[in-house]
């Protein structure tokens, strides 16, 4: 009897040893969810245009955590836009995400909780082109004429002001809902009049098979569009120090995509996304990449926002008032600025659209 004693006493003594010298249970890795507003050529998982499709195709994120194994960065791009996105984060599924301005509003005032912590892809101008032998010469002539556009995004609101500016409204023409991939096989066979849209257009006038006959560039920088990186605020609570990270690796990409010695090379990177170069060189042409690429939450971009928060309920685009108070978060932005030392790489410009004092 107390040799069996003895027996089981050390049988189990050796499970504890070989307990004790197991390796403990690897860290669940942490998933950052990235979302983008739109998709490249043929769904390829790029874009350009802005800071935020230089981070993804320059990997900055990737490379800000490349020394955490227990982080992982997983981007999602949407054809569906900025309401696919608003998806997302309504189902906990996106941390962060590149997003418009309609869109982000838009989830804004259905209650989703965000915070919007730098700006990304502000100040993009629109374009709007006509199908060959259309006989459209001016906005104005648009009346009555079917006319394409992707509904719920910042182009939409982008483009009804344009039409309002000019006498216009909305129900005055036939508006099509479609991505951009619809858009150009559509004014190509000339199953619409006309289309808004950006370097999809430019693309087509390129090729002679489209007119450019407009654009905001030059024109009132309120009909211009503004976008920034959005990020959940279930996340950013839980996550301070990373949300901190994120921000920095993005203003990074911000800094890179702004300094002029790098236009051709960023070309290059947003070719990934499958627009040709020339039709980057030309979307850009006229621009700094400083004044397209600025993170800053300024006066300007605060203001718009507001306005086009007031114009998208007076459009019927929104059915209530969209409260801001606390939806801007510009303390990661400060942070990343000054951890970086780039404080003064970006001109802060006033509501007015004047620059700002330093």
């Amino acid at each position: 009897m107390r040799s069996a004693i003895l027996t089981r006493l050390a049988a189990g003594l050796a499970l504890l040893v070989a307990a004790g010298s197991l390796p403990a249970k690897a860290e669940d890795p942490l998933v950052i969810h990235v979302g983008y507003a739109a998709i490249g050529v043929d769904n390829r998982p790029y874009a350009e245009g802005t800071s935020a499709a230089t981070a993804r195709a320059g990997e900055f994120l990737e490379k800000e955590f490349a020394n955490d194994p227990n982080v992982k960065i997983e981007w999602t791009f949407f054809k569906g836009a900025g309401p696919a996105v608003n998806e997302g984060f309504a189902n906990d599924q996106l941390d962060f995400a590149y997003q418009g301005d309609l869109p982000s509003l838009i989830g804004r005032a259905t209650g989703l909780k965000t915070k919007y912590l730098l700006a990304s892809g502000a100040r993009k101008p629109l374009y709007l082109a006509v199908a060959k032998d259309s006989g459209i010469k001016s906005i104005e002539d648009l009346k009555g004429r079917k006319i394409a556009l992707q509904r719920g995004t910042n182009g939409h609101l982008a483009a009804i002001k344009i039409l309002e500016a000019h006498g216009l409204k909305e129900r005055d023409v036939q508006v099509v809902n479609l991505d951009s991939a619809g858009t150009v096989a559509a004014l190509t066979s000339k199953d619409i009049d006309a289309a808004f849209g950006d370097t999809q257009l430019i693309n087509l006038a390129a090729k002679g098979a489209a007119d450019v006959i407009y654009t905001t560039k030059g024109d009132d920088p309120r009909f211009g569009r503004n976008a920034g990186i959005i990020g959940r605020q279930a996340f950013i609570d839980a996550h301070p120090e990373i949300t901190q990270r994120v921000v920095d690796a993005f203003v990074k990409a911000a800094k890179w995509s702004s300094d002029e010695p790098n236009r051709a090379e960023q070309f290059e990177l947003w070719h990934k996304s499958g627009t040709a170069i020339p039709i980057l060189e030309e979307y850009f042409k006229g621009d700094t990449l400083a004044y397209r690429n600025s993170p800053l939450i300024d006066d300007l971009l605060v203001s718009q926002y507001k306005e086009q928060a007031a114009k998208s309920k007076e459009f019927g685009l929104i059915r209530r008032d969209v409260d801001l108070d606390g939806w801007f978060d510009p303390s990661y932005l400060k942070n990343a600025l000054e951890r970086l030392g780039v404080k003064g790489s970006w001109q802060a410009y006033g509501a007015d659209g004047k620059p700002a004092a330093s």
